[in-house]
């Protein structure tokens, strides 16, 4: 049964008790939000009593906006006003051509034996230059390639020596305000070519077995230069010496080229590393201090590789008067030298006119067997062969890798160009360098053809032909950088950190492609203004807390061209320091996202070096 109706009034007095409850819970709503979203103090009268009522109209309230959404970058380095404010001077025209590890005054302190003195000799951390390396006045942008093989400004490199001293041979002439390149050489004063072509007449240097070469003593590098145009690539070097600026004038045409000597320290190579090493009158001393310049020649010539040797004492029966030595000193030389790698297990090939050929053997089977017999060289104990920063040379000979049959090739045998530089390494395939898979450098090789594509989007000037040439990689990895731009003319020195986690440097050449070992908290062994572009992978996050980002960063302004750019990747913590440093350094440049997005920590850094030179006042100063 139903219960009783209510009646009518209970009913209006309910509905005013919940209108009136509803009513105070919004305008409580109301004025709650306008206090948490703006300024609390907004919502106090002047004067307040029990009895005041706050009186909010809708046409005259002027309570506090929201405040303004900050989009300012909160994520930054720590930094000290000093560091804001550090400016770099220019330094003094003097230092225009400063090769820190290779300063001729330096040098003096050490032996001269063995030409220790040429080599390295860095500055104590004290002795550190803090200013910017000025271009000579008049400096220009050097010659497009192919043009820069055979021309170079003078004002780039302001030195009349050789042209005098090697006028004779070819090598290099003065026309007005440029010097031309005709492609000789001391014993090749017909030209590079012609000489190549005697060399090809002997050896297949066509078929893409030869991919890479090393000069020894390379001069103004001419056979470097040549050899490109038959797709062998030539690391070429040269001691800092009295033949002033050689090794300058091989960058300045666009060829690749380090400063360096044959002393008492391994060359800057892994094992294993080139087709081909050559010497034309380098007059390096082969046959002396028990073989070892050429035990170490050895160490970096891959097997079946070759070693050319032409100039004194090959041909000595028809050059003995013109080199002004006699006949009996230069057959006791060559003697010498033909037992030197005799005992290294090469075997002479050919001997014709001025040139001479030997070959490395592709395993140490029958070697083992003749050392056995001779022991000289022994064999080195097992040991690393591809440490090659501040290593002293041996007299023992490398091993090569082991092998089941004379006719296998010792570490694996590699493809012919151009097919070696995407097929997997025989360091990789053969498990030698850990971590790295097959899998993991296909992966990677892919990965550089996808960030050189991100890269041209944001510097349309690397699809450019002709806008650079000299590419440093300061942290090469796999080559992926230098692979994804084998299609360009340009070429790319890969430099792998000798404070790098896994050296990588064997795979690079094993690819067919070119590098150095070389510690970033140190000057490179190579001249001011190398490099037109410069990519810097990771390299601050490597050397945080080893050495100051300023000092790197002022050995990059050392050696990069005015106009050049550098493409830096890192960590968003390591770019904002190194962009203050570089916005010091008068370079302009713009942080950009990673080509995956903005979420990645790691970002891009584009920058470019702004053209400027000595004053021509100091210029003038320094020729009179």
């Amino acid at each position: 049964m139903a219960g009783p109706k209510p009646s009518k009034p209970s009913i209006i007095r309910t509905n005013i008790y919940s209108l009136t409850l509803i009513l105070f819970l919004c305008i409580f709503s109301y004025l709650f939000g306008l206090w948490q979203h703006g300024d609390p103090t907004s919502l106090l009268p002047a004067t307040t009593s029990a009895t005041t009522v706050v009186d909010i109209a809708c046409s005259t309230a002027t309570a506090t906006a929201p405040k303004a959404i900050d989009f300012t970058a909160h994520h930054v380095a720590a930094t000290s006003s000093e560091a804001v404010m550090k400016t770099y001077p220019l330094c003094n025209i003097s230092y225009s051509e400063y090769t820190p590890c290779q300063d001729g005054k330096r040098s003096l302190k050490f032996s001269r034996r063995r030409l220790i003195y040429r080599e390295r000799h860095c500055p104590a951390k004290n002795e550190l230059l803090k200013c910017r390396v000025p271009a000579p006045y008049g400096y220009r942008n050097p010659f497009a390639w192919p043009t820069s093989r055979d021309l170079v400004w003078y004002a780039n490199v302001p030195h009349k020596e050789l042209t005098v001293e090697k006028a004779v041979q070819n090598w290099i002439r003065y026309e007005g305000d440029r010097f031309r390149f005709p492609g000789g050489g001391t014993m090749f004063p017909n030209g590079a070519d012609a000489y190549i072509d005697d060399i090809g007449k002997l050896i297949n240097l066509n078929d893409g077995s030869i991919r890479t070469a090393i000069d020894t003593g390379c001069g103004v590098a001419s056979w470097g230069a040549y050899l490109l145009s038959r797709n062998i690539i030539t690391m070429s070097f040269a001691p800092r010496d009295t033949h002033e600026a050689q090794v300058q004038f091989a960058l300045e045409r666009g060829v690749p080229a380090l400063i360096g000597v044959l002393a008492a320290e391994r060359l800057p190579y892994p094992s294993r590393a080139f087709d081909m090493a050559h010497c034309s009158r380098c007059l390096i001393p082969w046959n002396q201090f028990g073989g070892i310049y050429l035990i170490e020649v050895d160490r970096v010539l891959r097997p079946g590789g070759y070693w050319i040797l032409s100039g004194p004492p090959i041909n000595w029966k028809k050059h003995a008067r013109g080199w002004q030595r006699t006949k009996e000193d230069l057959n006791k030389e060559q003697t010498a030298i033909e037992n030197v790698a005799k005992s290294l297990c090469w075997e002479k090939i050919k001997e014709k006119g001025d040139i001479a050929i030997w070959r490395k053997p592709i395993n140490h089977l029958n070697c083992k067997t003749n050392q056995k017999l001779s022991q000289n060289p022994p064999f080195c104990p097992v040991q690393d062969p591809d440490k090659a920063w501040y290593t002293q040379m041996g007299t023992c000979l490398t091993r090569l890798p082991e092998v089941s049959s004379n006719r296998e090739t010792a570490g694996g045998e590699l493809a012919k160009w151009p097919q070696r530089l995407n097929a997997v390494p025989p360091r990789i395939s053969k498990g030698t360098v850990k971590g790295i898979t097959p899998e993991i450098f296909q992966q990677n090789s892919e990965l550089w053809k996808k960030r050189l594509s991100y890269y041209k989007t944001m510097n349309n000037q690397l699809g450019q032909s002709g806008r650079y040439r000299n590419i440093l990689d300061m942290n090469a990895h796999l080559g992926g950088f230098a692979a994804a731009l084998i299609d360009f003319p340009v070429w790319v020195m890969n430099v792998v950190p000798a404070e790098a986690k896994i050296n990588t440097l064997g795979v690079i050449y094993e690819r067919g492609l070119i590098g150095t070992y070389t510690n970033w908290c140190e000057a490179m062994s190579t001249y001011p203004r190398t490099y037109d572009l410069i990519h810097a992978d990771s390299v601050f996050s490597l050397y945080k807390d080893r050495c100051e980002t300023e000092d790197i960063l002022l050995e990059m302004d050392r050696i990069l061209r005015p106009e050049g750019g550098v493409i830096f990747r890192d960590d968003v913590d390591e770019l904002v320091k190194v962009k203050r440093i570089i916005d010091a350094l008068k370079w302009q440049s713009q942080i950009v996202d990673h080509e995956d997005g903005p979420l990645e920590r790691e970002k891009l850094l584009f920058a470019v070096k702004l053209y400027w030179t000595a004053p021509a006042e100091e210029a003038a100063s320094k020729s009179s």
